[in-house]
């Protein structure tokens, strides 16, 4: 690890100690020590001093261009240098995150294969100087894209995970000289241990039964199992395939959309009353209890909101399937909200692309993106404890093997 030798201020350390705001002592010294490791870092990179004289330097400065850094300790303005033909530098690069690398790599191929926009091109001369090809590239998808690859296709089978949550989203990608949308396939699922894990993405021509298909089946190659619950909206490839792949899995539709159905069906003036009582019935503590409020609210409304009383009644078993486990896990499995925040940190990314410059480009940035937030989930706390689950799930096995004794 690289060491720097820090000057600090008398007068910065009056303005911390003594000053009204500490919080503006303490931003004044981190803008001022990160400037000096700036300088420090530029002197290591062309291997020479202001002004030295010396057979080992790499290049010369160019100044410095103002740049903006917003911390928890207020905006910083930090003075970046510049070398006068200086190239990209792929040890620079290098200290990027994966999910930084992949964003700063999808620019540079959009730069070098003529595809970018003028503010993409500008991004990218920021980023990575001019001096950088097609073969500059190509070295540094060889470098991040095995890394991400076998992250992706990593073994499952060393864990059960009893909840599975899958959604897809659409981006578009450049292909043939033509833009098309495609689908991105991400499932997540929670182990026995309580800890969620991204399984995989898959991108896929549509969101159709056929490439649900080959997204399940993929999973359970690389050894999924122990499936007890899938999570999803209802999409119906995606419902389809989830039958065909998983029998007696249970499936859950994601509450948040089946709401949302039942309100663009209903009228105006009723929205907000529908809204709560169906929100009553999902929330009631037993299946039992929630099919009483159903048959409450569709006598009340069945003249004045029929279609949304339809859709309510057609979708209340599976959208309700939660309340067949234990209570303290139907909050997190009723929906898929989890895996749409994750779509949200994709999205952020997205649109500084808009249009990927290819399929490779798509795996690689969401896929070092995923696998960065999956290193963040294993080392951080319990999504859920599974202690209750565990043994309700071994008590309901107890009672099917008495009643298949008593049967025989």
């Amino acid at each position: 690890m690289a060491q720097y030798q820090i000057t600090v201020d008398s007068q910065l350390l009056q303005q911390l100690f003594l000053g009204n705001s500490q919080d503006t002592g303490v931003a004044k010294l981190l803008e001022s020590v990160l400037n000096q490791i700036l300088q420090a870092q530029v002197t290591e990179q062309i291997g020479a001093e202001h002004y030295e004289r010396t057979e080992e330097r790499q290049g010369y400065r160019n100044g410095s261009y103002p740049h903006q850094l917003t911390t928890r300790v207020g905006t910083l303005t930090l003075r970046v240098p510049r070398i006068r033909g200086g190239k990209f530098s792929t040890e620079l690069f290098a200290r990027y995150q994966r999910s930084e690398q992949a964003l700063v790599l999808a620019l540079m191929e959009m730069v070098v294969n003529g595809l970018s926009t003028r503010k993409v091109a500008q991004i990218t001369e920021e980023l990575c100087g001019t001096n950088f090809s097609k073969s500059t590239v190509s070295d540094l998808c060889k470098r991040l894209d095995p890394v991400v690859t076998a992250w992706n296709n990593r073994p499952l089978s060393d864990s059960r995970f009893p909840f599975v949550l899958v959604d897809a989203l659409y981006l578009k990608v450049r292909e043939d000289g033509r833009v098309r949308s495609r689908g991105v396939m991400i499932g997540i699922g929670v182990n026995t241990d309580g800890y969620r894990e991204v399984m995989g993405l898959m991108l896929g021509d549509t969101e159709s039964e056929g490439s649900w298909s080959e997204f399940f089946n993929w999973l359970k190659s690389r050894g999924l199992r122990g499936v007890d619950l899938i999570v999803s909206d209802d999409h119906g490839g995606l419902v389809r395939a989830v039958r065909q792949h998983f029998q007696g899995v249970t499936w859950q539709r994601c509450q948040t959309h089946f709401i949302r159905n039942v309100l663009d069906a209903a009228p105006k003036a009723l929205k907000e009353e529908i809204h709560g009582r169906v929100r009553t019935i999902l929330d009631a503590p037993d299946a039992k209890m929630a099919r009483l409020l159903l048959q409450q609210t569709i006598a009340d409304y069945e003249d004045k909101a029929p279609k949304a009383m339809a859709v309510l009644e057609s979708g209340f078993d599976d959208v309700t399937a939660v309340l067949a486990l234990p209570e303290k896990y139907r909050k997190r499995l009723r929906t898929t909200n989890s895996v749409e925040r994750l779509n949200e940190e994709v999205r952020r990314r997205e649109r500084v692309i808009r249009i990927f410059p290819n399929r490779e480009s798509v795996v690689r940035l969401i896929g070092a993106l995923l696998m960065e937030l999956d290193e963040k989930w294993a080392s951080g706390k319990k999504y859920l404890d599974m202690t209750e689950y565990l043994e309700w799930r071994e008590s309901q096995a107890t009672k099917t093997t008495s009643k298949v004794t008593r049967i025989g």
